[in-house]
């Protein structure tokens, strides 16, 4: 995504000055260890959060925002059920 982000604002002329995504979310540890069947191995929820600056408006950020949401290969696969095609190759 910092490469959307960075390309997009490029695209508008912006300059970057600052870009910092973080990602935070709660799991439960007994789903991610196998230790109880009726827990989820996986994340409840995620919370994504972008720090952008430059030399864009506000409002040319929430657009270049917006767009990335739209746009990103990452973004979609996270947030949505993507179908995974697992292979074991053992050498």
């Amino acid at each position: 995504m910092i490469v959307g982000y960075t390309a997009l604002c490029a695209l508008q002329g912006i300059t970057l000055q600052k870009l910092e995504i973080t990602t935070e979310g709660d799991i439960d540890l007994r789903g991610f260890f196998g230790l109880d069947p009726a827990i989820a191995a996986g994340f409840r929820e995620l919370n994504t959060r972008v720090v952008i600056a430059g030399d864009g408006t506000k409002e040319q950020f929430r657009k270049i925002h917006e767009l990335l949401l739209a746009t990103s290969p990452n973004f979609y696969n996270v947030s949505r059920a993507v179908p995974v095609a697992p292979t074991l190759i053992i050498e």
